[in-house]
């Protein structure tokens, strides 16, 4: 990634850059393990009996698509900084006839085109960790949720067990960018990808930074032995 350019600029033309081998990396270097926790948020969403549905960086689709499959009666709004990754997603969303029921957007987060309390969820799948102000974006997310909606964010973080924690990140900063190096010819992006889960606040200060941008009844639920977590908020 592009050090010298803002950190949205410089994430967008990362993302750019892996979009025709994303999806193949990504289920390869997760063991198709993402494919799980995704689940696991469509449930939550489910659950919570929402239709109107904003997801944040949406990248190529998996999470919007897994949503329109399953909910009955959802209607998607995805957004992404990148329009490479969209369109990898426009070409998925086409070939299983679910574009009636998403819709896909570029922009950015911290300043959308969404009406005020419109959406009854807000998803992120992989993404918080990459934008440039987090609270502010959260702050604008929270705006676009009626009362009572739900913020709900899938996101790496780093296992506490010293086991773990040593396999995984033994994984993540010497396997994962060489495999990911060699296949999308993008060696950066992938040494990326691990630092910035390394830089993203705990789970703990995660939860902080979403109360201070108006959320309440804010719960965690770990993944895979904390590789990953499940945020779940309120717009009170």
């Amino acid at each position: 990634m592009n050090q010298t350019q803002p950190k949205t600029e410089a994430v967008k033309q990362m993302f750019d850059d892996i979009a025709p081998t994303y999806d193949r990396l990504n289920h390869i270097l997760s063991m198709s393990i993402d494919k799980i926790w995704r689940r696991r948020v469509v449930r939550i969403i489910r659950r919570l009996g929402a239709k109107q549905i904003l997801d944040i960086a949406t990248g190529t689709g998996d999470l919007a698509i897994a949503m329109a499959k399953r909910i009955e009666g959802s209607a998607i709004c995805g957004i992404d900084l990148s329009p490479e990754m969209l369109e990898v997603a426009r070409t998925k969303v086409s070939k299983i006839g679910l574009n009636k029921q998403i819709t896909l957007r570029e922009g950015n987060a911290e300043k959308l085109d969404i009406e005020s309390q419109s959406v009854d969820a807000v998803t992120i799948a992989f993404g918080i960790r990459n934008f440039e102000r987090k609270a502010e974006a959260l702050k604008e997310l929270q705006r676009t949720l009626k009362h009572g909606g739900h913020l709900v964010i899938l996101e790496f973080s780093n296992p506490t067990n010293p086991l773990i924690a040593w396999a995984y990140r033994l994984y993540s900063h010497k396997i994962l960018p060489w495999v990911g190096g060699l296949i999308s010819r993008n060696r950066s992006a992938y040494e990326y990808l691990p630092n910035s889960v390394d830089g993203f606040p705990n789970p703990d200060a995660f939860m902080e930074i979403i109360a201070s941008a108006g959320f309440g009844n804010i719960t965690r639920r770990s993944q895979s032995f904390g590789i990953a977590q499940i945020y779940i908020a309120e717009k009170l």
